[in-house]
């Protein structure tokens, strides 16, 4: 069958349940992963043909796709900050906001030229540990997670990129105190609500893992608590904070970073308006 006749079947077959411009993102994600064959390259070359046992492998797809499996864990990877990532169901599927982040932090540290050292709390796939490692290669980067089984994912990644990152699995709810003093630290922790969670699509809901995602609606803002309360110990004099954060609940976390003696506290919107990132410096920064 040619890839461009399969792909007027591709779309009739998803069509009901995602959009067309997803759909063909879908395909073209697909069509370049198994393949190696890019939308310019059909384009080109019109007369492609899968065979049939590629064409049960698409087929394969589709099934995964139709019961809203995020098409990152059926490939099994994503692409975050331009570098490749193994993703599973152990992880969350890294996203733009999070890329956003990401790129705070680079411009903030990006001018200096000394050795410093970084930690990322809650790391998950590492997208962030790993994107600050590549991008600021005078830090020192360290990531821990609750997850043995996406420490392993995230230990996967760091020898993809080629890059030395040092995991350590922790739960930081447990935790009294890091034992190392850190220049910047960064999480991207737990922080939908359940009461939101008639918000969340299900391909979302059904396959990333909870215990990243999810926090008890009476005390929303227990992670970001805790890791100020680390940091305050584990941050250098000059040393920042830096978070992902609820969209619904900014003031919230502003007031309660404020409140714990942090300064310089800036709320930042995401691409979408929506609240998305805070930093601060600590309560004795010069």
């Amino acid at each position: 069958m040619l890839f461009k006749e399969y792909k007027s079947t591709f779309l009739q077959e998803l069509s009901p349940l995602y959009d067309e411009k997803e759909i063909e993102s879908f395909f073209y994600l697909i069509l370049e992963q198994f393949h190696t064959i890019k939308r310019i390259d059909l384009a080109l070359n019109p007369a492609l043909e899968m065979d049939a046992l590629q064409l049960l492998r698409w087929e394969h797809v589709v099934s995964e796709l139709k019961k809203y499996k995020p098409i990152q864990y059926v490939l099994g990877e994503t692409e975050f900050y331009g570098l490749p990532f193994l993703v599973n169901e152990n992880t969350l599927i890294p996203r733009p906001e999070t890329e956003e982040l990401v790129d705070l932090i680079i411009k903030d540290l990006q001018t200096n030229t000394a050795s410093f050292k970084i930690l990322d709390i809650g790391t998950g796939s590492g997208c962030i540990a790993i994107s600050l490692a590549k991008n600021l290669p005078t830090a020192k980067v360290f990531a821990l997670d609750v997850s043995e089984k996406a420490l392993e994912t995230a230990t996967k990644n760091a020898e993809l990129n080629n890059l030395n990152v040092q995991f350590l699995q922790k739960n930081i709810l447990e935790t009294a105190d890091l034992g190392v003093q850190f220049d910047v630290i960064v999480s991207n922790p737990p922080y939908v609500r359940i009461l939101e969670k008639e918000e969340i699509h299900p391909n979302v809901l059904e396959y990333e893992p909870h215990l990243a995602l999810f926090v008890e609606d009476d005390d929303a803002l227990l992670f970001y608590r805790k890791i100020a309360q680390l940091a305050q110990k584990n941050l250098t004099k000059t040393g920042s904070l830096y978070f992902e954060i609820n969209q619904y609940l900014g003031k919230e976390t502003v007031e309660l970073l404020e409140s714990m003696g942090f300064k310089d506290v800036r709320l930042i919107n995401d691409i979408y308006g929506n609240d998305r990132i805070i930093s601060c410096n600590r309560k004795d920064s010069l």
